[in-house]
């Protein structure tokens, strides 16, 4: 209980309904391994936290980007709900450390994972809702995804860089005829780093580096999207 106190006093929310808080920390494995039943973990508050946290953030940013088109309104929630800002913000609290795992996941640095730490926090802002109701849960919501929405706002919270460079590149030159290709490779077999060049008609416009191939293409969107030329 000491732990559950903890975490209250990190989110600043106490819970009438501790075992809904408890819920929302109980990943599926933790409660298979443990006979507990469905509604014993955390996938139906997830489904509670997920469709609240939407439209709270779909309110604050309506009423901040009052001259702002649907579509672009539309992308901006989607940069604050997704699964790699949830879990950023969970870590920001803390979460994993709190979170019921099976021993299979939690061998498996399950704690530290995007798609476990996302569903968490959803789970506890669905926990959050039950308890205490839609104002609670927004002033809650809205204290810790704060920075995200603002960066959001701000056009600094994109994950995918690649998609939003291509939407650039299609919005100003009505085609996209963007390349990625592997201009170098370094370190052992096991533990290569790879440097790629994305182009746009045949030109190199920027370049990346990661033990990955995928990332590194990621990294060398991203140093196009930062010099702010498209």
């Amino acid at each position: 209980m000491c732990r559950i106190e903890e975490l209250q006093s990190t989110i600043q929310y106490r819970f009438d309904n501790e075992t809904l808080l408890v819920n929302a920390l109980t990943h599926s494995s933790y409660a298979s391994e443990n006979g507990k039943n469905y509604r014993s973990n955390n996938e139906r508050l997830e489904f509670i936290g997920d469709a609240y946290l939407g439209a709270v953030v779909a309110t604050k940013l309506y009423s901040v980007m009052d001259d702002t088109q649907e579509g672009i309104l539309s992308r901006k929630r989607a940069e604050v709900v997704c699964e790699s800002t949830l879990a950023d913000v969970a870590r920001s609290i803390g979460l994993g450390k709190y979170i019921l795992l099976g021993k299979g996941e939690d061998a498996h640095n399950g704690r530290e994972k995007d798609s476990i730490l996302s569903d968490a926090m959803e789970a506890v802002i669905g926990a959050i809702f039950l308890d205490g109701g839609f104002d609670a849960c927004r002033e809650v919501i809205l204290r810790l995804f704060a920075e995200k929405i603002r960066m959001a706002i701000k056009g600094e919270l994109i994950h995918d860089f690649k998609s939003e460079l291509q939407r650039r590149i299609q919005h100003r030159f009505h085609e996209n005829r963007l390349e990625y290709v592997v201009v170098a490779e370094s370190g052992p077999a096991h533990d290569k780093t790879f440097t790629v060049e994305v182009r746009h008609r045949d030109e190199p416009i920027g370049e990346g580096s990661s033990k990955s191939k995928l990332k590194a293409e990621q990294a060398a969107a991203a140093s196009v999207l930062k010099k702010g030329v498209f």
